[in-house]
């Protein structure tokens, strides 16, 4: 077969093949394998040289022929593949604005937060009012002024960050309870009577374990009128557990020591997972600790402004975390600030 017969072959055969030819990939194959350095052309036209000289003119001039008509057809597919590829991505990416919106992913409520709202939601509903009071405190208010004693164990380093302990003027310090907003309050609206509620974060200088953190949070209740007694307490108490841990909760309280309170006493409510039979969350008592709570001290009444032979009050103290420890079975209280998204994601 002579060589312009073995071109025109060629010319047929790789004319049918880029017509098959449906993406880039496939076309950069056929050009190595028709037109590129080692292909089929090239390798045909190294065999112009044996040819008779009258023949090596049109043999050649033909050879040019073929390769600038297979590098336009080339250059053809070229330019239709990357317009058919473009054409394919932007279609992908086109936005049909008559689809509904796409629903943004929302973040939780924070379990604390969930069990601070509700208590807001029950203490509002006996006419107490939520109040905050600054987390950076005058050593006055988080200790002299509620009675603890100069050499209170709760006043050392060991217990108390300190921000300021100037020589001659007060101490500063992060609140160690929510107590101190007791005493702004009080002092802010004698002799009127008061419900207030005072949640927020408390520090402490303890070390990290699974049942103690060095930042945490209270809510503090204080009532104080005239004739309030310790039933009143009870019955605030009886309220408060039946809401928060279900009907038919009960309460009782044990004797304890608060310097702020007088008498003192550490409020437990009947196991709500048992029923008050014994289970591992209540180490089978029967009964769950939830805080300390009491009389308003004389001294402390007098301190917030009001007199302490007319008017009377009581005071709690509990923790959130505690309590959500207790509802959900959660037995390390580090998980509430470890920043683990799955542990908020649970209680969503």
């Amino acid at each position: 077969m002579s060589i312009l017969d073995q071109l025109h072959t060629l010319t047929q055969e790789a004319e049918a093949s880029l017509a098959g030819v449906a993406d880039l990939a496939a076309l950069t194959a056929w050009k190595s394998c028709y037109i590129g350095k080692s292909g089929s052309l090239t390798r045909l036209s190294r065999g112009l040289g044996a040819l008779p000289a009258e023949e090596r003119p049109a043999a050649g001039q033909r050879v040019n022929q073929v390769r600038e008509a297979l590098d336009a057809a080339f250059a053809a597919a070229e330019e239709r593949l990357k317009a058919a590829a473009q054409a394919s991505e932007l279609a992908a990416e086109q936005l049909d604005v008559t689809m509904p919106g796409r629903v943004p992913a929302l973040g939780y409520v924070h379990l604390t937060n969930q069990v601070l709202r509700q208590v807001e939601e029950i203490f509002g509903e006996m006419g107490f009012q939520v109040t905050e009071s600054p987390e950076v405190e005058l050593d006055a208010n988080n200790f002299s002024l509620l009675n603890f004693a100069d050499d209170h164990p709760a006043r050392d380093m060991q217990d108390t960050f300190y921000v300021e302990t100037p020589v001659d003027g007060p101490a500063v310090l992060l609140r160690t309870h929510t107590s101190p907003g007791q005493m702004r309050v009080m002092r802010e609206r004698a002799p009127e009577p008061l419900r207030i509620l005072l949640p927020g974060k408390v520090y402490r200088n303890e070390q990290v374990t699974v049942r103690s953190e060095m930042m945490f949070h209270q809510f503090e209740f204080l009532a104080v009128g005239r004739n309030i007694t310790m039933g009143d307490l009870k019955g605030t108490l009886a309220y408060f557990a039946e809401r928060m841990y279900g009907p038919g909760t009960k309460v009782r309280l044990r004797p304890s020591f608060f310097p702020f309170t007088e008498p003192s006493a550490e409020m437990d409510v009947s196991c709500f997972l048992c029923g008050g039979e014994g289970c591992r969350i209540c180490k089978h008592a029967g009964w769950l600790e939830i805080g300390g709570c009491g009389m308003v001290h004389p001294t402390v009444l007098r301190n917030g402004g009001y007199d302490p032979t007319t008017f009377s009050g009581f005071a709690g103290g509990f923790g959130p975390e505690r309590i959500a420890m207790l509802k959900y079975g959660i037995n390390d209280i580090r998980l509430f600030y470890g920043g683990d998204a799955r542990f908020v994601e649970m209680f969503g």
